[in-house]
């Protein structure tokens, strides 16, 4: 699953200010109902924040990827969010984060969608797409790293599995 077919370029924010994770979670919430503008972002902050209380969503390396379930929708909502400054969020390595990918699912999941979750987690954690997420200056730029590195990584996986 291409990331591009769940985060739109008007969900992708570079160079944001946030106070702290909750604030964070605040910005992530206010893009991710731009892909559903019927469910209110309350919702989604409040979904997003219980989610945390379940445990951290850091994944470790400056990169956090907070979920949430959601009522009324029945397929995945991406946001990415840059901070300008790292902010803390709990993570078990210690380190602040700066590269936000928040994540809306359904209510009811089935072992597709884990598998989804599970590979956008891993490629989140990529060292290639990391640093290209981090040299982009502006949203335009950071929505194309996203999806540049990713298409990239898909043909080079495609290459190897025809042989060459």
């Amino acid at each position: 699953m291409l990331l591009e077919e769940l985060i739109k370029p008007d969900s992708v924010l570079c160079n944001a200010h946030a106070r702290s994770k909750k604030h964070c979670l605040e910005i992530l919430s206010e893009l991710l109902v731009r892909s559903t503008p019927e469910i209110g972002n309350e919702e989604i902050f409040d979904n997003l924040v219980e989610r945390e209380r379940l445990g951290c969503t850091s994944l470790d390396q400056g990169v956090a990827f907070p979920h949430c379930r959601v009522d009324g929708i029945d397929t995945l909502y991406g946001a990415l969010i840059k901070l300008t400054e790292p902010v803390e969020f709990d993570s078990p390595d210690g380190e602040a984060v700066d590269l936000v990918f928040g994540l809306m699912v359904p209510a009811d999941i089935d072992e597709d969608t884990q598998d989804k979750i599970s590979r956008i987690a891993e490629r989140l954690l990529d060292p290639g797409l990391r640093t290209a997420l981090r040299e982009a200056n502006t949203s335009a730029d950071l929505y194309a790293a996203l999806v540049r590195t990713e298409s990239a990584d898909a043909e080079a996986s495609l290459a190897a599995a025809r042989g060459g």
